[in-house]
């Protein structure tokens, strides 16, 4: 039986602010290697040894915010055919499921669903496979299985699984229970009773088993989910999900809505199991996080990017732009951006959200995105602003457009560094190599593209009295993107 990887990217969110943004989530930014968390997770699946057919098109659901950037990190590791299926709202990982599962029928009679969250990170992959492998039969047999950590210290940040009995000489051991963020008290006799581990957050099952329990659990959820694919737009690799059946959709986890209910349901026969492993699994929630599953020095720092360390012990330090320079630090982290510092302690980590409520109370826009902003066509960098005025560096992969578009409140004039710019100005057009450059007039029709085979890299000098990326009124797109600043 196929056995089809699905990877859950919808989320956002700022836990590892400053890199992360609302608009930017970890699973988009590289922490341990050069792979994104995406890309690792989508690797992951390579490689696989077993009787079982790995299908080679992913199903990704990711949030319709950030799905350009989730197709070129994908394309940029070899996955050049997914399915992407777009959530035009957040709701939680059951629904995200539901959506696979409907999907992959669509594509083949029936599947096994490996179900991966795209923000984890997996330290040895071969272990993973192995834990997968062992699982395989309890799916293909109808069980719902779900993979535990074995834990190595009283972790009070996770959610734990109650583990029972061997499941006829396979390896599985029975699901009993599972069980809220507990006590250090608590987590202390986990650790000592052998019988609970770390509630993995990965699923795997076939995807007709997890229909029938959504069905008799929530039917809401089954038909707010089946009619926004039965009414989505497909666009190239991108499934656009209807909003306006998906804002119908109840929002809820894989184990409140199914998992922990399948005790209480005989009559659906869906027993549920669990793989235990141990492969430097962490789902990397906060800085203190980041640290633990890092490479350090003789002194227990971590570092990366160009940071220079004096007298410091069991630090993190990321330099994501600038010289960092570090003097008589212990058990601090601290992250540089091109627009944002953080400096905090280990333990305070947690804590992070109270920043973050600051910054989005004060309207602080390092909470939504970074400086550069990636678009289908390339990305562009916001060097500089002041009042009444912005500079971008503009940078256009070959073969790539901007769409047609005016603007009511700003002029621009562009000034090609490097690469050959085609521009479309009202009913002119013309071609610009460097040193060569043009003014856009507020509220003129224009365009521009990149026809070469290089990148073109454009400084952009805007002036107006209002610099809002939503002052963009298109006429067309070949991305098909209909919505201002996107």
């Amino acid at each position: 039986m196929l056995l089809q990887p699905v990877i859950l990217s919808g989320g956002s969110g700022t836990r590892l602010w400053p890199l992360s943004r609302e608009k930017h989530p970890k699973q988009l930014l590289s922490l341990f290697n050069d792979e994104t968390m995406l890309q690792a997770t989508a690797s992951r699946v390579r490689g696989f040894e077993g009787a079982t057919t790995v299908s080679e098109k992913l199903i990704v659901v990711c949030n319709e915010e950030y799905r350009f950037i989730t197709a070129e990190q994908l394309r940029n590791v070899g996955y050049d055919n997914c399915t992407l299926l777009l959530e035009p709202i957040g709701r939680n990982t059951a629904p995200a499921v539901t959506l696979a599962a409907i999907s992959a029928t669509q594509a083949q009679d029936d599947c096994v669903l490996l179900i991966m969250p795209a923000d984890h990170n997996i330290a040895d992959n071969q272990k993973f496979h192995d834990a997968v492998r062992l699982g395989l039969p309890q799916a293909i047999k109808g069980a719902m299985v779900t993979f535990g950590i074995r834990p190595d210290r009283p972790e009070t940040g996770y959610g734990y699984i109650q583990v029972g009995a061997e499941l006829d000489g396979s390896g599985t051991l029975a699901l009993s229970s599972f069980v809220e963020k507990p006590s250090l008290e608590v987590a202390l006799t986990y650790l000592a009773d052998k019988q609970h581990v770390w509630n993995s957050g990965i699923f795997m099952m076939r995807a007709s088993v997890w229909l029938r329990a959504i069905e008799h659990f929530n039917p809401a959820m089954a038909e707010a989910c089946r009619n926004s694919i039965a009414n989505a737009k497909t666009d190239c690799d991108f499934v656009r999900l209807s909003k306006e059946d998906f804002a119908h959709c109840p929002s809820d986890s894989i184990d409140y809505a199914v998992m922990e209910k399948l005790a209480s349901a005989p009559s659906l026969n869906i027993p549920a199991c669990v793989v235990p492993f141990d492969a430097g699994w962490s789902d990397v929630g906060a800085w203190d996080a980041v640290w633990q599953v890092s490479d350090k020095d003789a002194d227990g720092n971590s570092l990366r990017g160009d940071v220079l360390v004096e007298d410091s012990r069991n630090c993190l330090l990321i330099s994501d732009n600038r010289l960092l320079a570090c003097l008589g630090l212990d058990d601090v982290i601290v992250i540089e951006t091109p627009d944002a510092v953080l400096v905090t302690n280990k333990e305070n980590t947690v804590n992070i959200k109270r920043i973050i409520t600051r910054l989005k109370d004060e309207n602080y826009a390092q909470t939504d995105n970074h400086r550069k902003v990636y678009r289908p066509w390339g990305h562009y960098d916001s060097v500089d602003s002041g009042k009444n005025f912005q500079v971008k560096r503009i940078v256009v992969k070959p073969g790539a457009s901007l769409s047609m578009q005016m603007h009511h409140h700003r002029a621009e004039h562009w000034i090609v560094v490097s690469g050959i710019a085609k521009v479309t100005r009202g009913d002119d057009t013309m071609t610009l190599i460097a040193n060569e450059s043009t003014y856009i007039p507020l509220g003129v029709k224009h365009r521009l593209e990149n026809p070469g085979e290089i990148d073109l890299e454009v400084i952009e000098v805007q002036s107006g009295s209002y610099l809002g990326e939503d002052d963009i009124v298109r006429f067309g797109d070949i991305y098909g993107r209909i919505e201002v600043g996107s």
